[in-house]
C-alpha cells in the first residue's frame, strides 16, 4: 500500500492525506488527459503542488514534458481515428468537439516540437513544420467532413 503523509508545505491540500506516490499518478493522468487540473485531482493534490514540483525538480519537469508529448500524440491519433472512421459522437452521445481538439493541438505544438527536437537532436523549426503540416491536414479533413455533412444529399 502506498505511503500516505499529510502535506504541510505551503499549507496546501488543507491537511488532507496525500499519497507520497502522487507524482506517478499525476504523470500517468497528465499523459492520458493533457489536463493539469484533472491530473492533479486524480493524484489527490492541488494543481499548485504539481506546478511547484515542476519548478523545483528538473527531473519532474522532464517527466511532465514527456507526459504532455504523450498526451499530444494520443489526442492527435484520436482526432485522426475519428475522422477516418467517421466517429463524430462521443461515448456519452455528444458530438465530438474537433474545434477544441485542434485548439489544444495548436496551443501545445511549440512545447511538443521543443521536446521532440531535444529527443531526436533535430531543429525545433523542422519539428514545428512537421507538426504544422499535421495540424493543417487535420483541419482540412475536419472542414471537408463538415462540408460534406452540410451539403444536401
Amino acid at each position: 500500500m502506498a505511503e500516505v503523509r499529510t502535506t504541510q508545505r505551503h499549507g496546501k491540500n488543507n491537511g488532507k492525506k496525500v499519497s507520497s506516490r502522487w507524482r506517478e499518478a499525476f504523470i500517468e493522468a497528465l499523459a492520458r488527459t493533457s489536463n493539469v487540473t484533472k491530473a492533479a485531482k486524480e493524484a489527490g493534490i492541488e494543481p499548485g503542488q504539481a506546478y511547484r514540483e515542476r519548478r523545483e525538480k528538473p527531473q519532474f519537469y522532464q517527466r511532465w514534458q514527456d507526459a504532455l508529448c504523450e498526451g499530444y500524440d494520443h489526442l492527435e491519433l484520436e482526432v485522426l481515428r475519428r475522422l477516418r472512421e467517421g466517429d463524430f459522437v462521443t461515448d456519452d452521445g455528444n458530438k465530438y468537439d474537433f474545434a477544441s481538439a485542434l485548439r489544444v493541438l495548436a496551443a501545445h505544438r511549440d512545447s511538443v516540437a521543443k521536446v521532440r527536437a531535444q529527443r531526436s537532436n533535430t531543429s525545433v523549426a523542422d519539428i514545428r513544420a512537421s507538426i504544422d503540416r499535421k495540424v493543417d491536414e487535420i483541419r482540412q479533413r475536419v472542414a471537408a467532413r463538415e462540408q460534406a455533412r452540410s451539403e444536401p444529399h
